[in-house]
C-alpha cells in the first residue's frame, strides 16, 4: 500500500484554513496514488489550544463528517488527529476513516501532558486496533509512543501498522536537531510494537500555555517494524511524503 505523511501547516483555531490545507494535501497525495493519508496531532484546532474546549465537536460530529466527505471524494483512507468534545470533557483524539467515509477506529490520547493546558485534556484509556483491507491497523498519539506500557499494550494486539499523529515541538533554536529525538522515539516504538510506524508531525507554532512559541518542525518519520527509517519529512516546511509498505491485504471482518 502507499501511505502519505501529510506534513502540513496547521494554525491554532483556524478550522476553515486548516481544512483548506487538509483537502489540498489529500489531493496532492492522491495524485501520487496514496491509499492512506496521515495528518498530525490535533490538526484542525491545534494542540493545547484552550479554545478547543469551546470549539471542538464530538466524534462522530461536524469535523469528522467533513473528513469523511473528503475521504469519499478522493477515494482514500484518512488518519487525522483532532480535538473531541464530550459534554464537559475534551479529548486529544485521532480517527481512521475509510474511503467510504466510515470511521473505522478512534483513539484518545493516554499520555496527555496535563500541565500544558488548563483545563487539561481528559486522558483516554483504551488501546485498540482494527482490521482493514490493508491489514490490522492501530492508532496512538504523540506522547503515547514514549510510554513503554502503552507500546507494550499495542504490541500484544499484533498490528500490521501503527499510525501516530505527532505534535513534536521545541524552541526555535532546537530545530532541526530536535528531529533526531522524534526519529529515535519512532524507531523505538516500532521495535517495541513489532510493527511499522507512520509518525506524521506538523509545521507551525504553539500559541497558548507554558509552551507558547514552541515550534513544530516537521521531519515526520516512517519506520519499519525493525526500526529502520524509510522516510523523513522536510525540515520545517510543508511536505507530502508518499511511501510504499508491503502489507498483506486482509478480508474485512
Amino acid at each position: 500500500m502507499k501511505i502519505a505523511m501529510c506534513q502540513i501547516v496547521a494554525l491554532d483555531s483556524d478550522r476553515e484554513g486548516n481544512f483548506v490545507r487538509i483537502e489540498s494535501a489529500i489531493k496532492e497525495a492522491g495524485q501520487q496514488q496514496a491509499d492512506l493519508v496521515c495528518f498530525p496531532e490535533t490538526t484542525i484546532l491545534g494542540w493545547v489550544n484552550p479554545m478547543a474546549h469551546e470549539r471542538a465537536y464530538p466524534i462522530p460530529g461536524k469535523d469528522t463528517e467533513r473528513l469523511a466527505k473528503l475521504a469519499q471524494q478522493y477515494d482514500v483512507h484518512v488518519c487525522a488527529g483532532l480535538a473531541e468534545k464530550v459534554v464537559e470533557k475534551l479529548y486529544d483524539a485521532a480517527v481512521l476513516i475509510d474511503d467510504q467515509g466510515r470511521i473505522l477506529l478512534k483513539h484518545r490520547k493516554i499520555n496527555t501532558l496535563p500541565h500544558l493546558m488548563t483545563p487539561p485534556y481528559t486522558p483516554g484509556q483504551e488501546v485498540q486496533v482494527v482490521r482493514t483491507k490493508f491489514g490490522v491497523i492501530g492508532l496512538l498519539i504523540c506522547a503515547d509512543s514514549f510510554k513503554e506500557s502503552v507500546c507494550e499494550r499495542m504490541g500484544k494486539l499484533k498490528p500490521d501498522l501503527v499510525l501516530i499523529p505527532y505534535g513534536w515541538a521545541a524552541k526555535e533554536a532546537a530545530w532541526p536537531e530536535h528531529g533526531d529525538s522524534l526519529r529515535s522515539v519512532v524507531q523505538k516504538a516500532a521495535r517495541s510494537m513489532h510493527a511499522p510506524v507512520i509518525g506524521t508531525d506538523g509545521v507551525g507554532q504553539i500559541s497558548s500555555g507554558p509552551w507558547k512559541g514552541m515550534v513544530y518542525g516537521g521531519l515526520s518519520v516512517a519506520a519499519t517494524a525493525q526500526g529502520e527509517v524509510i522516510a523523513i519529512g522536510k525540515d520545517r516546511q510543508h511536505d507530502i511524503k508518499v511511501i510504499s509498505l508491503p502489507l498483506k491485504p486482509q478480508s474485512v471482518l
